[in-house]
C-alpha cells in the first residue's frame, strides 16, 4: 500500500488509497490515519482512544476539491439547538431555548491543551465585543482528547473565569464522541459533518449557529476564533 503526503491543518495525517484490484467488488476507498506524532501534541494512541477511529471515516472514491475539514451539508433536520437542554457547570438544567434569536458559537474546550490559551483569550475578546449584539458562546468541557480536561467542574470554572476572565456560559463536562455522546453534540454533528466524518477531531472544534438554531458552519480546532469573526458579523447583521 503506497502512501501520499497530504497537506492539512493536522500535518501528521497521511492519505492512503487502497488498490482497487485488491477487492473483488466495491469502489476504491481513501482514508486518513494519524502518524506516530500529531502536530496537536498527541500520539496515535490518543487519537484512536479519544473518539478518532478508522470506522468513522466513511467516504468513497478519490478525494477531490475540498477544503481541509470543510463542512458537508447533511439532510435538514426538523430539530434545532433550541430543542435541547443541558446542565451548566454548576449542575443546573438549562434549556437552550433561552438562546433563541441569538447567534451561537459552540466550542468543546479543554484546560491543558496547546490551543487553550489562544482560544480562551480570543473567545473572551469576541464575547466582550459582541455580547450586547445578540452573540453567545457556549463552552462544553470535554476530556476525550489526550485527557486534557481532567479537572472537576469547579476546577474548570475557576480556571476559565480566573485565568481568562471568561464570562460566557460554561456547561457540564460531556462526551462529544462515542456511545455516550451528549444529545446536543449528536445534533451538531448530524447537522454539519466534518471532512473525516462526524467525529469531533480535537479540543476547540467550533460550530456556528444562526438565530433560528440551525448550524451554518463548522470549523476545525486549528481555526482561531478571530478567523470566525467575519462570519459572526454577517449572521448578526442578517
Amino acid at each position: 500500500m503506497a502512501s501520499v503526503p497530504f497537506s492539512s491543518p493536522l500535518r501528521s495525517l497521511t492519505l492512503f488509497k487502497t488498490n482497487p484490484n485488491s477487492y473483488s467488488s466495491g469502489p476504491s476507498m481513501a482514508f486518513f490515519v494519524p502518524s506516530a506524532k500529531s502536530s496537536l501534541g498527541s500520539s496515535t494512541c490518543a487519537f484512536l482512544q479519544h473518539g478518532f477511529s478508522l470506522q468513522s471515516l466513511k467516504f468513497p472514491g478519490v478525494l477531490s476539491k475540498t477544503r481541509s475539514f470543510g463542512v458537508y451539508a447533511r439532510a435538514a433536520t426538523e430539530k434545532t439547538i433550541h430543542d435541547y437542554s443541558v446542565k451548566d457547570i454548576d449542575g443546573k438544567e438549562v434549556s437552550l431555548n433561552k438562546f433563541k434569536g441569538k447567534i451561537l458559537l459552540i466550542v468543546n474546550v479543554a484546560s491543558k491543551c496547546g490551543l487553550t490559551s489562544s482560544n480562551y483569550t480570543e473567545l473572551s475578546h469576541l464575547y466582550e465585543k459582541y455580547k450586547t449584539q445578540g452573540f453567545e458562546i457556549l463552552a462544553f468541557p470535554c476530556n476525550q482528547f489526550g485527557g486534557q480536561e481532567p479537572g472537576s467542574n469547579p476546577e474548570i470554572k475557576q480556571f476559565a473565569c480566573t485565568r481568562f476572565k471568561a464570562e460566557f456560559p460554561i456547561f457540564d463536562k460531556v462526551d462529544v464522541n462515542g456511545p455516550n455522546t451528549a444529545p446536543v453534540y449528536k445534533f451538531l454533528k448530524s447537522s454539519a459533518g466534518g471532512f473525516l466524518g462526524d467525529v469531533i477531531k480535537w479540543n476547540f472544534e467550533k460550530f456556528l449557529v444562526d438565530k433560528n438554531g440551525k448550524v451554518v458552519e463548522r470549523y476545525p480546532p486549528t481555526t482561531s476564533p478571530f478567523q470566525i469573526e467575519k462570519d459572526i458579523q454577517k449572521l448578526l447583521a442578517a
